[in-house]
């Protein structure tokens, strides 16, 4: 008990230092991004702080199989455990992909003009009409040549595994005649989960898994990417299928109030 008391002041000024060093970086970040000229630039102006913020941290980033992105359009997609998903792949991947955000980012000021300012696409979950639009903005940056970034899940869960993908990246990727690469993002729960305020200094390992090429002759085209990207995702992830034990509970749920 004493040695973890003993540990807390030195945990707190570690996160102390972590947010400090965070902030710092992303106002300065978010002052180049609003002069700098040319979009390509200014990602590689974020994908920079992003390392630099992790190298800050103390936390290790692993990046494996960056050879299997397609040189032409693609999108990607990876499973989301922490708010540092975003900035994972930021550091991780190259500096012409796009993410796709949910449109609650839109409304944290600085955090949105420097999403806007790296030419990330905000989509509105709640509102039909507004995410159908929204829906066909992104199909349209990806058939003109935009490649992509989606956290198909939506969200995330306190619990570890993985949730039910939403079709919408697949259903672009199918329109657009782009290929989709699953990512499997492994350490960000451990470094920061979605109820702790400190960070942990830990290894977050990236892997690019197989490139699946889309089919847009077949009717299911979409729902196949999307169980083949989960499938493989979860084979990678070392996870539970959270989809699975949510039905299960739901079924028995409804079993005991038929009994």
């Amino acid at each position: 008990m004493l040695v973890k008391l003993l540990k807390w002041p030195f945990r707190l000024l570690y996160g102390i230092y972590c947010w400090l060093v965070f902030l710092v970086m992303a106002l300065v970040c978010l002052n180049l991004l609003l002069v700098m000229p040319g979009l390509g630039r200014r990602r590689w102006i974020a994908r920079v702080t992003a390392r630099a913020v992790f190298v800050a941290w103390g936390v290790r980033l692993s990046i494996c199989g960056t050879e299997r992105l397609p040189a032409e359009r693609c999108i990607v997609v990876g499973n989301h455990a922490s708010y540092l998903d975003g900035l994972v792949l930021t550091a991780a991947l190259p500096p012409r992909f796009a993410f796709v955000i949910k449109k609650e980012m839109d409304r944290v000021p600085l955090a949105s003009l420097l999403l806007r300012r790296i030419g990330s696409e905000f989509v509105d979950r709640h509102n039909r009409h507004k995410g159908a639009m929204d829906a066909r903005r992104v199909l349209r940056r990806a058939s003109e040549g935009q490649s992509l970034v989606f956290f198909p899940e939506g969200t995330f869960s306190t619990r570890p595994g993985l949730l039910r993908f939403h079709t919408g990246a697949f259903a672009t990727a199918v329109r657009a005649r782009c290929s989709v690469v699953p990512v499997v993002i492994r350490g960000t729960r451990q470094v920061l989960s979605s109820h702790a305020i400190i960070p942990t200094p830990a290894r977050i390992v990236i892997d690019v898994l197989a490139t699946l090429v889309p089919q847009p002759e077949n009717p299911e085209a979409a729902a196949q990417l999307r169980d083949t990207s989960r499938s493989l995702m979860l084979a990678n992830l070392g996870e539970p299928d959270l989809d699975v034990a949510e039905s299960h509970a739901l079924e028995l749920e409804k079993s005991r109030a038929a009994g």
